[in-house]
């Protein structure tokens, strides 16, 4: 269709914008990692007459630190324990020496005698690209290598094998199918997956890429706020308007919405899809490096294995300050040098972690302020404040939230199990078993075009209602030109080049005119995953 040539001129010229809903033989195209795919719905799912889905749905919240898989029996959610009894399972993979795979609990236990072939917090690299700022920044703190793939991604490697995010997030998946499936007691196929409410194209392609890599049939992509809601307002009639405060292990999200007698809307949402727990743990390890070379004078960095241990003692630590007012981390034999072991027993109070972690703290506020902008409400018009991710439990995070919100946090929803309840019963919903129940939910970013001059012109503004279509007509910026290059982009910064490319693609064989005369149509589809298709066609020839 899109023939790959060398682009005569790659500015558009923006002409007059034109909202097309008629159906146009236009073939879709998934802009993803630099090229496009073809639109091809998931594979087919087994549907009754009235076009509900058979079989279980399970729905999975894959998180960053920790994953969760929940069911609906009958007309209510209800949580999986996994093999190993627990609720929530590590999102951690290892591979140990023999190249045995280990996920979840197993594979944390191991981190330590491990610690270069464990995956963890792989979630912050999915969909990423290894030049990202946040890639680089990961791998100053993760104990595993980071490596480039072939098309510029992020990927893993452990003992000489390479693996994409998808892949590593993949492996959990399978572990949450698993878990499904022995409750069940027979095969499980359908799910609903959730992830961050601001994550981009390339993100939740790149989840659905994982659910399909472990066997899965992803009927839909949730974001984990509004999941939350859902969980949250079930069997609640009285119409509010709430915001979802969640802080997880490497992602924050805030979204605002609107529920009315069982209509659960997004008026907006915001967030920080590089903020979590992770960096509450790293802050805390970076501090504690610093004070051991004071004491000691040896720099930890260099032993794979006392960083890990010193890791984990950082995050059990800061989990413990929620509910004491100081804790000791002890770690005996952590090093040695020439004059024999070294311990570590360090004292910390609730105080000094809050002072170290008040940035990362501070950096919740202006998402909160943009999404109560963008919800066009006032603060005092939000009748509840929900909280969900493990960071929540922090006393500072909650009260951060009361002061920014005036009023107590609502605590109903357990903060670890919320999202993976309301992706069940989102699979509810899409199997029939739920009804009454609508949610509209919106896209977290500005889609649009590079024209001339490198601007960037928007096509569909953020916190627009999905799904969604829209189209507009732009033209050649020279004489004679018989190609235009299209560069999709999702953001909000004005400049192109400063959002990220989701990817581009060549409209050739325009017949030659004087410039401004050609009509090209490019068409914007963003589906209810919240995943762009994007079509181009020349309105003179009807060539895409």
């Amino acid at each position: 269709m899109f023939v790959q040539r060398r682009v005569v001129d790659a500015c558009l010229r923006h002409l007059t914008p034109r909202i097309s809903h008629e159906q146009s033989s236009i073939i879709r195209a998934s802009v993803q990692a630099q090229s496009l795919r073809h639109k091809s719905d998931s594979k087919d799912v087994s549907k009754s007459t009235d076009g509900k889905v058979k079989g279980h749905i399970i729905g999975i919240d894959l998180g960053t630190t920790n994953s969760c898989v929940a069911i609906m029996e009958g007309k209510t959610p209800k949580v999986l324990e996994n093999a190993e009894g627990m609720r929530t399972t590590p999102s951690v993979v290892a591979f140990s020496k023999d190249n045995e795979r280990l996920v979840g609990m197993p594979a944390k236990r191991q981190a330590v005698t491990n610690p270069q072939n464990t995956f963890y917090a792989t979630k912050r690299l999915i969909g990423r690209k290894f030049n990202d700022d946040e890639v680089k920044k990961e791998m100053q703190s993760v104990s595993f290598k980071i490596v480039r793939a072939s098309n510029g991604d992020a990927w893993v490697e452990a003992n000489g094998k390479t693996y994409s995010p998808s892949q590593i997030g993949a492996f959990v998946l399978m572990k949450m199918k698993e878990t499904a499936e022995n409750y069940y007691g027979s095969p499980v196929k359908n799910a609903v997956v959730t992830v961050p409410a601001y994550f981009n194209d390339s993100q939740r392609q790149a989840t659905k890429d994982a659910g399909q890599i472990a066997g899965l049939n992803v009927l839909r992509v949730v974001n984990e706020p509004t999941a939350a809601a859902l969980a949250y307002g079930l069997e609640k009639s009285n119409d509010k308007i709430i915001a979802v405060y969640d802080l997880g292990g490497g992602t924050f999200d805030i979204s605002v919405l609107e529920m009315q007698s069982n209509v659960f809307e997004v008026r907006s949402t915001n967030g920080d899809t590089f903020l979590g727990g992770e960096d509450f743990d790293n802050t805390l390890l970076k501090h504690l490096v610093a004070e051991f070379k004071k004491e000691s004078g040896i720099d930890i960095t260099k032993d794979p294995q006392a960083m890990q241990r010193l890791r984990e003692a950082a995050e059990k630590a800061k989990c413990e300050l929620s509910s004491a007012a100081q804790t000791d981390i002890n770690l005996p034999y952590l090093t040695m040098d020439a004059s024999g072991p070294k311990h570590m027993n360090y004292k910390i109070t609730r105080a000094q972690f809050e002072n170290l972690v008040a940035h990362l703290i501070k950096r919740t506020i202006d998402p909160c302020k943009k999404a109560i902008k963008d919800a066009d409400v006032k603060v005092q018009d939000i009748n509840d404040v929900i909280l969900v991710g493990g960071m929540t439990r922090m006393p500072k995070v909650q009260q951060t939230v009361q002061e920014l919100f005036g009023k107590t946090p609502n605590k109903s929803v357990n903060p670890d199990e919320a999202v993976a309840m309301g992706a069940a019963i989102q699979g509810g919903v899409l199997g029939g078993d739920v009804t009454d129940l609508l949610l509209l939910d919106v896209t977290p970013l500005s889609l649009g075009i590079e024209t001339l001059g490198g601007v960037f012109t928007k096509l569909i503004n953020r916190n627009t209602t999905i799904p969604t279509k829209k189209s507009q007509v732009f033209s050649t910026a020279a004489d004679g030109q018989t190609q235009v290059e299209i560069k999709v982009h999702q953001g909000e910064r004005e400049m192109a080049a400063d959002n990220k490319m989701l990817g581009r693609f060549n409209l050739v064989g325009i017949p030659p005119a004087p410039r401004g005369v050609p009509q090209i149509e490019v068409t914007f589809d963003i589906d209810a995953n919240g995943i762009v298709h994007v079509s181009a066609r020349d309105r003179g020839t009807g060539k895409e």
